[in-house]
């Protein structure tokens, strides 16, 4: 019920029109003869509602707005308007009843079916984001009624343990003391569960989120290069070229969000960390808000240390907002990276790449300075804070080999120093440098299967535009089908694909052709390529731009030869 198509429209066969059109998609419809028909079938479920701008022309409409304002505050119910061909502008009162409608689409009559199914289809998706988010607020709302409970029975029991401490000797006295240390323990794994399950819930929802959002982006961003390319228009070209820098930093944003949500094994690698600071601001000044003046700042453009990039991302990032909590009427936030030696024996001999965070905030006491880094320590009030943050940093930075510090007075602001071992930077890869010139660069047979219709149009555009032939599928079993049929040099295959998903299709494949070459596109920031037991194909993410793709075409015929 929750997904049927509503119909409204009483004149003519429009009505049975859609019906024969949506049936394509086996859509369940229902046609209501009038607005209050409408307003009744809403009542028992709906996923959208197709309605003529005519039937809305008499008072019948208002029952109609007036569902709508009351609807509940996850809900946003789609409606797709089917107007006729205006001879001019459109009247006040007609531009009030869209206005009354809310998440309304116009169309225009006459309008193709291809038109009509898709708009159908976005709506439905959109309304199973908002049965989502219902789901969501129901199992939140669970869990507050649980936590009362437990409180509840929590204070009972405190409240029969003070009387009893009264009434008992010093004995059962110590005993009840014991069982309230076991209780607030017992509170705080469980706070750290309650985080945790928080966290991987959100990390499942931005991962599918990131999914669709880089697929998008990188339809933009690869049309801005090739149009910069085909266009002899200098200010075309430069509008190509801003949409492609705005494209590159909602990707860069995308992936930081993740990095913040994601719960992911230690990865060392070299860092440079002047660069992670500078790509880090939009995500930190977004966080900080605009009461605070912030600013970044490094000694050196290569300042490399062995760590986990997303950890150390997390470490600045859970500091920021530290300083964030601490300057509630604003401030300053400077942050610094420097190379030093090891100032003392606590850290073995050499130089560091110190990482200095300092707000102008509050200051903490020192009777609970030496305490910062401890497991569940806060100075936060109750319900602000797990007492996670600092001892997370102080964790990342042990791992790669270093070690966190902290200087505070109060009234006078903090500073923490993360000291990370000073490495060598890596060298680049040789086919980063790859001779533009060599055979790789000749005509190939490339199949492409995506299940995106614009991503797909995008890839074969692009591999076009390189010189290369190219043949597509929009799902695992009809690439196959090419495969066995066009014989391509080399296949390109997305990961996440209703049905067979990129390895199943890469497996089959290898069955077919065990020495084929192989890309593997994935628009999953969080998908750990690495746990993958056959690796012999090339990676390539999402959004990926011209030179990317040009590479691992490079790197996929390069390695399989």
């Amino acid at each position: 019920m929750e997904y049927r198509v509503l119909i409204v429209a009483p004149f003519g066969r429009d009505a049975d029109v859609i019906v024969d059109v949506l049936a394509t998609d086996d859509r369940r419809c229902f046609v209501c003869a009038d607005s209050p028909a409408l307003v009744a079938e809403l009542e028992r479920g709906a996923g959208v509602a197709i309605v003529t701008e005519e039937s809305l022309a008499n008072d019948d409409a208002r029952a109609l707005a007036a569902w709508l304002e009351a609807q509940p505050a996850w809900s946003d119910f789609p409606i797709v308007l089917l107007s006729g061909r205006l001879a001019g502008r459109r009247s006040d009162a007609s531009i009030d009843m869209l206005e009354r409608l809310g998440n309304v689409l116009v169309l225009e009559r006459p309008l193709n079916s291809e038109t009509l199914r898709r708009a159908v289809a976005s709506s439905l998706r959109a309304r199973a984001r908002q049965y989502d988010s219902r789901r969501h607020l129901a199992e939140s709302g669970q869990h507050l009624i649980e936590r009362a409970r437990a409180q509840e029975a929590l204070e009972r029991l405190n409240e029969s343990l003070e009387s009893r401490i009264e009434e008992r000797t010093q004995e059962l006295a110590s005993a009840n003391n014991r069982l309230m240390k076991e209780i607030h323990e017992r509170a705080k794994v469980q706070a750290v569960l309650v985080q945790s399950q928080k966290m991987e819930a959100l990390g499942q929802l931005t991962g599918g989120i990131a999914h669709d959002f880089n697929n998008l982006l990188n339809v933009i961003m690869a049309n801005a290069e090739l149009l910069s390319r085909i266009s002899a228009d200098e200010r075309v070209r430069k509008m190509a070229a801003t949409t492609k820098r705005a494209t590159e930093r909602g990707a860069k944003l995308t992936a930081q969000l993740l990095s913040f949500s994601r719960t992911s094994n230690l990865d060392l690698k070299s860092v440079n960390v002047a660069s992670l600071l500078h790509g880090m601001r939009d995500i930190i000044s977004i966080s900080l808000g605009s009461t605070i003046a912030f600013s970044t700042t490094s000694d050196s453009a290569d300042l490399w240390t062995q760590a986990d990039a997303n950890q150390l991302e997390l470490a600045v990032l859970n500091l920021a907002i530290n300083a964030r909590d601490a300057m509630p009427r604003g401030g300053r936030l400077s942050i610094h990276a420097g190379e030093r030696a090891a100032p003392d024996e606590s850290l073995a001999a050499g130089r560091y790449v110190v990482i200095s965070v300092s707000d102008s905030g509050s200051g903490i006491d020192p009777g609970v300075l030496s305490r910062v880094f401890d497991p569940f320590f806060t100075t936060k009030p109750v319900g602000k804070g797990t007492g996670l943050g600092l001892s997370q940093v102080y964790g990342i930075a042990r791992q790669a080999g270093g070690v966190a510090r902290i200087e505070s007075e109060p009234g006078a602001g903090t500073t923490v120093q993360m000291w990370l071992p000073l490495s060598a930077s890596d060298s680049p890869e040789t086919i980063a440098d790859a001779d533009p010139h060599d055979d790789t660069q000749k005509a190939y047979r490339i199949l492409v299967i995506e299940d995106d219709e614009d991503v797909r149009t995008m890839i074969v555009e692009c591999l076009e535009a390189l010189g290369h032939h190219v043949t597509c599928a929009r799902d695992g079993q009809s690439g196959l089908d090419r495969l066995r049929a066009d014989a391509p040099d080399l296949m390109m295959v997305d990961y996440a694909m209703p049905g067979m998903n990129g390895m199943q299709v890469l497996a089959s494949a290898r069955e077919m052709r065990d020495d084929l070459p192989v890309i593997l596109a994935t628009g999953y920031a969080d998908v750990d390529l690495s746990t993958i037991t056959d690796r012999r194909f090339t990676a390539l993410r999402k959004p990926f731009q011209l030179e990317d793709l040009a590479r691992a075409v490079r790197l996929a015929l390069k390695t399989a030869s």
